[in-house]
């Protein structure tokens, strides 16, 4: 009985985890969206990096809410503070985990599952990120006003091979 109690339980809150991520990550990119308009032209470096910072923090508050909502799951049936559930849930969806605030015997499978989702959910942040950076390489070198060079490094007209 204690089994289904835990994994009813860690069903619910990583279908809550994906939905958070998959709303989040849709709500960013709607607000990035006019950043990629074909009609603009490039960003340049400062507001491109600032557009960058702006997304990363919104990953970051994204993933706070995340350890947030596993927090509220551990203070209503874990912990008598906030403070040790938010502790241990950071430490958990980081993959941390340094074992000096342990769940509950009864609870203890949830730890290992909110690390797989941390891992799952960082990754998708860092491959939307690197998607981001992609386009915005991309429409920099479409809408660049010199030509491509080809990959390698010049000195004096010659190509020297780059690793």
């Amino acid at each position: 009985m204690i089994f289904v109690r835990e994994a009813s339980s860690a069903v619910v809150l990583v279908t809550l985890t994906l939905s958070l991520q998959c709303v989040g990550m849709a709500a960013v990119l709607a607000w990035a969206r006019p950043s990629f308009a074909p009609d603009l032209v490039t960003l340049g470096p400062i507001r491109s990096a600032m557009l960058m910072m702006r997304l990363m923090t919104a990953f970051i508050g994204l993933h706070v809410l995340e350890i947030l909502l596993w927090a509220g799951f551990y203070r209503w049936l874990c912990f008598p503070l906030w403070e040790s559930s938010f502790y241990f849930s950071a430490a958990s969806y980081a993959t941390v985990g340094y074992g000096d605030v342990v769940l509950p015997w009864t609870w203890r499978t949830l730890g290992p599952v909110e690390s797989i989702i941390g891992v799952l959910m960082c990754g998708l942040s860092a491959s939307f990120l690197f998607a981001i950076v992609s386009r915005l390489v991309d429409r920099e070198t479409k809408l660049s006003p010199e030509p491509a060079k080809p990959h390698g490094a010049y000195i004096e007209g010659e190509t020297i091979p780059t690793i």
